[in-house]
């Protein structure tokens, strides 16, 4: 290939790291994405980053170091956090808190026991506490006090914490947080902390609970404080190996990473957020959806993501990602705001075993890179949902990765009938048609959740299905969820890259404003003390800008977080633009009535019950970088994009042939009825026996998945 010129506009680069397969997306102005897959490299994930970027250069015809040095903007979604929590593989993490609060993190609010289990509350014998992240003897108690109001009631024993500061020291702990009672108020004694540290202890990480979540809620704020800082090092060590390995290449920008709020930081910011990480690679698929589902007029999506170990799912609503402002990870309950993302164990990857009782499971654990499945042939001996998508002519195993990756049938075959098929006296094909079965049915419970149990009506909603496996089973889990259009984005592949590379520079705020209206009041709006108000909006959207650099063109968002009296969840409401006047305070009081009654019933509302505003949020937003437009794409007959045809099993019509098309030629204007295959590098779609294909003028595929 001869070299290609260099860009006007240098390269734009969005990568994601999955169990699997690192994704990766090269954008040029005037081009189309162009996507590429690397198996993940457990043992030094920035490795799969690398083979990623030689598959790019390689494909503009330059050398790795050209091309490096002409990117301009990278950004990263990883699953690093995640994983350091839920393997608890953080650091060494010691606490200090006010006295007499030591077991905040061990009682959880009365949570601890359940915490994880959803619908299996009820089992008893189900209960267990989370493995902590923090040991009780690395709990250090510390003389200080101050009331709900901010007023000090006892002064820091600053003796007590250089105390607590060696003991913790000898104990090797590596990194420290700080979560004092009613600290959002009054942070001086935190502040205090941090100085002694600095001289006493300089190199230890250290997390102070009002700066990383300055909300009311004594377990969740410590909670988030712990594990920030248990992971604190992680990501730090991550993002320093990785930005090294990125400027040995010839990269000489600087690295943003997703955000699982809805954007992009620094790597820097990263490593003293680390919390914020959690979810961060399925979150640029998600804003990814939105921003196109917006452009196809659809507003209520499901975003479904299959990748080789898990199934994530996102709603977007009325246009917006649902955000959750506390969730649940690892098993503990943290205060900061996220991208809702639910998660199940199932995937490509995912193994397919018999139970105690002769009932076929697949997942939740995975094969994931190494060994992989057993069709990868690198020692893999269990059967996944991908050696089942082999065996029943779904999967080409001489066109895996565009031909790069050959895959073993017999491998597969072998895999399934020792574990699936003898056991269960049944044929490999049946046992790999149950093994897929079983896996839609998963997704589709997954997607039904999300949706029915929350009181939404699936149909009223679209799929968009994406990841390397996602477009191969969407037409049959969306289906079987009773949702009839399925879209799958030409990044489908690669699309929560795509979401880091197009995602905003984002910054979110919270402070807590204790303000209450008394029981009965005609008019509480009249109640709240709006000048207060505005003084902490107005101070969060400047703390917001400066850490956006002040960049130019931010767009906030301020919201108020309000509930009755005496209640537990608040709702938040987004604020107009402009002063907070009583008439606005009216409508934003107005609006939380209706909400309420919308979520949990008409009548629910007690008016006179009297209102309580905690929480204040501003979101800040700013465009990272920008393309010239792509180049259209060129209209593509299915005549042009034949090549053959091949039997594939499907559970309704069982054994048939096929017809198999290049994915890539297939163009807009495209129409098929299934069934049918559309192979692409990265990714096989599957239409299913009476489904119908169309293809948009922005090469979009859409498929009607009513059916037979």
């Amino acid at each position: 290939m001869s070299p290609s010129a260099t860009p006007a506009d240098g390269y734009l680069i969005g990568t994601d790291i999955g169990g699997t397969f690192t994704d990766l997306v090269l954008l040029e102005s005037g081009h189309r994405p162009r996507l590429f897959k690397s198996p993940t490299t457990p043992h030094d994930r920035s490795e799969g980053i690398i083979d990623a970027l030689e598959l790019a250069a390689a494909s503009v015809g330059r050398p790795l170091a050209q091309f490096a040095s002409d990117i301009r903007y990278f950004a990263h979604g990883t699953t690093a956090a995640t994983n350091a929590l839920i393997e608890r593989k953080g650091a060494a993490t010691g606490l200090l808190t006010t006295a007499g609060f030591a077991d905040t993190m061990l009682i959880q609010r009365s949570m601890t026991s359940w915490v994880g289990l959803g619908a299996a509350t009820g089992h008893y014998s189900r209960r267990r506490n989370p493995d902590p992240i923090v040991d009780r003897d690395a709990i250090a108690e510390i003389p200080e006090r101050v009331d709900a109001g901010g007023t000090v009631l006892v002064t820091l024993d600053e003796a007590e914490v250089r105390s607590a500061l060696r003991r913790l020291r000898a104990a090797g702990v590596q990194a420290l947080a700080t979560s004092f009672l009613w600290s959002f108020l009054n942070p001086r004694a935190e502040l205090r902390v941090r100085e002694i540290v600095e001289k006493e202890w300089p190199e230890v990480y250290l997390t102070l609970s009002h700066e990383i979540s300055p909300v009311i809620g004594e377990y969740e704020r410590t909670a988030t404080t712990v594990v920030n800082s248990y992971l604190g090092p992680v990501i730090r060590d991550y993002m320093e190996n990785l930005e090294g390995r990125l400027h040995e290449t010839g990269f000489v920008g600087e690295l943003s990473v997703m955000d699982s709020g809805g954007g992009v930081m620094r790597a820097g910011d990263a490593a003293r957020r680390a919390a914020s990480l959690l979810t961060s690679g399925p979150a640029g698929g998600v804003l990814a959806t939105a921003r196109l589902a917006a452009a196809m007029g659809h507003s209520n999506v499901i975003t479904s993501d299959m990748g080789g170990t898990s199934f994530d799912v996102g709603l977007i609503l009325d246009g917006e990602p649902l955000v959750e402002r506390q969730s649940e990870v690892g098993n503990y309950h943290l205060a900061i705001p996220r991208i809702k993302v639910t998660a199940i164990g199932a995937g490509g990857g995912s193994i397919a075993w018999v139970d105690e009782v002769g009932a076929l499971v697949v997942g939740p654990e995975s094969a994931g890179s190494v060994p992989g499945p057993a069709c990868y042939g690198r020692g893999g001996q269990r059967p996944t949902v991908t050696d089942a998508d082999v065996v029943l002519g779904i999967i080409d195993p001489d066109y895996f990765l565009g031909g790069r990756m050959k895959l073993d049938e017999h491998l597969a075959e072998e895999a399934i009938r020792l574990h699936i098929a003898e056991p269960l006296g049944m044929s490999v094909e049946e046992a790999a048609l149950g093994i897929r079965t079983v896996a839609d049915n998963q997704m589709a419970d997954l997607l039904r959740k999300v949706t029915v149990e929350q009181g939404r009506d699936p149909r009223d909603f679209v799929v968009f299905a994406y990841g390397g496996a996602g477009p191969t089973h969407a037409c049959a889990y969306t289906q079987a969820a009773g949702i009839n259009t399925l879209v799958v984005p030409p990044t489908s592949t690669v699309h929560s890259a795509y979401g880091t590379v197009t995602a905003d520079r984002f910054r979110a705020l919270q402070a807590t404003d204790l303000q209450r209206t008394p029981p009965g009041t005609a008019d509480p709006a009249s109640a709240f003390d709006l000048k207060r108000l505005t003084s902490t909006l107005q101070d969060l959207i400047g703390r917001v800008h400066a850490d956006l650099d002040d960049a130019p063109g931010v767009r906030f968002v301020r919201s108020v977080h309000l509930k009755f009296r005496r209640q537990t969840h608040e709702l938040p409401i987004v604020l107009p633009d402009g002063d907070v006047t009583v008439e606005v305070m009216r409508a934003v009081v107005e609006e939380f009535f209706e909400t309420y009654e919308r979520i949990y019933g008409k009548g629910t509302a007690l008016r006179s019950a009297g209102l309580e505003l905690n929480t204040l949020r501003v979101e800040g937003r700013a465009t990272v970088e920008s393309l010239a437009p792509s180049a259209p794409v060129d209209a593509g007959s299915l005549d042009a994009a034949g090549i053959g045809t091949r039997q594939v099993v499907f559970a309704e019509v069982g054994r048939v042939e096929v017809p198999v098309h290049r994915g890539e030629l297939v163009g807009p204007g495209a129409q098929l009825v299934g069934p049918a295959v559309l192979e692409f590098e990265g990714t096989t779609i599957v239409v299913g026996p009476g489904q119908e294909l169309a293809v948009d003028a922005n090469a979009n595929i859409i498929i009607n998945c009513k059916g037979n």
